[in-house]
């Protein structure tokens, strides 16, 4: 049978658990590389050149463990989503890029959704690995739906964190970053554990229902932001607006060293929570970061709540 690598970072967490569906309900073997940790770090900070960001740094480590270890890699291109809004320019080059730096075979295709819809673009997915119509559509209808129901779960989780029926005890603290983030414990130096420790209830802005923003009757504010050609900048903006719709006690925002879209966005999503009189730490994180550091600084956050 044939193995399907998937690189367990950065565009992983775009749509976890959708390609591994996909591809095992086409018939193949899927091989994830192992969740982050110092090794596959220390493989994508060799091969990477000084202006790449630390987040593309930790994905070069797991497309280096995958290397000769399966038949493909699937490294898809990522350039506009079903908004029509773009991916970070650096998604657009990695299918190319790991071309260069391993020997096993990378399978991809290009995902733009101003040009195409996601649907027909997966229909020229699985016929390069020469699956018909009917298994190609069977297969996408399954991680659809196994989709939607991880979804679900990450909506019920958002309202027990948020509307707590024990009367709410612990600070709400919002995490505010990209999902490759926010889900790899070892790249955020597991800040999730570290605040349950402190006796904070962290959320993350990843599982607001965007959906049900987007059509809700939440309040309105006078809200000034530009318009965001980046998926993940507006994307961002409108969770806020949804989230300061609750009592939060706090937020912290987590960035990647080197990342330019960041650099950017965090003037605006400062100010929107310090416009609320909500207290705001932001942290930067790269593959020198120490856990001391960031210990020391969550401490400090949390006394002055």
């Amino acid at each position: 049978m044939m193995t399907i690598g998937i690189p367990r970072a950065l565009i992983y967490f775009k749509k976890p658990s959708f390609w591994e569906s996909f591809f095992k309900n086409l018939g193949f073997k899927i091989l994830l590389s192992p969740f982050t940790n110092k090794e596959i770090v220390q493989m994508g900070v060799k091969i990477s050149d000084p202006e790449t960001c630390f987040s593309n740094k930790v994905f070069w480590g797991h497309l280096l463990w995958l290397n000769e270890k399966c038949d493909y890699i699937f490294v898809p291109r990522l350039k506009t989503n079903e908004q029509k809004l773009e991916y970070c320019p650096k998604f657009f080059a990695l299918p190319d890029l790991a071309k260069i730096l391993v020997e096993t075979s990378i399978l991809t295709e290009t995902f733009n959704e101003k040009k195409e819809r996601f649907e027909t673009t997966l229909l020229k997915l699985g016929r390069k690995l020469k699956k018909n119509k009917k298994e190609i559509k069977e297969a996408a209808k399954i991680a659809f739906l196994e989709e939607k129901k991880l979804k679900e779960k990450e909506k019920e989780n958002f309202f027990k964190k948020i509307n707590p029926s024990d009367g709410g005890q612990k600070l709400k603290i919002v995490l505010v970053s990209h999902p490759y983030n926010l889900y790899d414990d070892y790249v955020n130096l597991r800040i999730k554990d570290k605040l349950e420790k402190l006796v904070a209830e962290p959320i993350l802005i990843d599982e607001v229902p965007i959906a049900e923003i987007r059509n809700s009757k939440f309040e309105t504010r006078n809200v000034k932001w530009p318009k965001f050609h980046w998926e993940f900048g507006q994307e961002i903006m409108e969770k806020i607006q949804a989230i300061l719709n609750y009592d939060v006690t706090g937020a912290i925002e987590i960035s990647s060293f080197g990342c330019g879209c960041d650099a950017v966005l965090k003037e605006f999503v400062e100010r929107e929570f310090k416009n609320r009189k909500i207290p705001f730490l932001y942290l930067m994180i790269d593959e020198h970061t120490g856990e001391a550091g960031i210990q020391t600084r969550l401490e400090a956050f949390i006394d002055t709540l």
